[in-house]
């Protein structure tokens, strides 16, 4: 059966000089915690290459894939991730796949690392698949409909608050 766990994002801290909420504000910390949310996809992405799992990260869409992609690339060359967007790279692919299409990956992969605003339909397809609730309100509620959503597709899903409970990721 296939098994979703999802990491609840501690709070971004913002900088001290930001005293009041405002629209400008709430967009600063929207963007730090999908910032926070990507790099942790990343370094995921990285615990599992390691493990020797095939992953595919699956983003809203090309500008998020791109984003992911240079996300990848600057990682020290000590902690290199071997990636590639769907449809460039080897024939064989990189153990790490980034798209954004209603497909899925192109060959069959262990870990499903889910960066859209929907549950994939594909997601059945993966033993094990990790997403996010980022610690803003916004995005909680979207994933509030993308846990609904994998629960309708069978899926066992489990919860981590990363405030209290944090990973050791190199």
């Amino acid at each position: 059966m296939t098994q979703a766990l999802f990491y609840l994002m501690p709070p971004v801290a913002l900088s001290a000089h930001i005293t009041t909420q405002s629209a400008t504000n709430t967009a600063i910390n929207t963007n730090a915690a999908l910032g926070a949310m990507h790099l942790m996809a990343c370094r995921l992405a990285q615990q599992a290459y390691i493990k020797h799992q095939l992953v595919y990260i699956h983003c809203q869409d090309k500008s998020l894939a791109l984003e992911i992609d240079e996300l990848l690339w600057q990682f020290e060359p000590t902690a290199f991730v071997p990636h590639n967007l769907k449809g460039e790279g080897p024939i064989t692919g990189a153990p790490v796949e980034i798209g954004f299409d209603r497909l899925g990956a192109n060959k069959s992969r262990q870990l499903l690392i889910n960066l859209a605003d929907q549950a994939p339909p594909f997601a059945v397809n993966f033993g094990q698949i990790i997403d996010f609730v980022a610690n803003d309100d916004q995005h909680k509620a979207i994933a509030r409909e993308r846990y609904r959503q994998y629960r309708d597709l069978g899926i066992e899903l489990t919860t981590q608050n990363l405030a209290t409970h944090p990973l050791n990721l190199v």
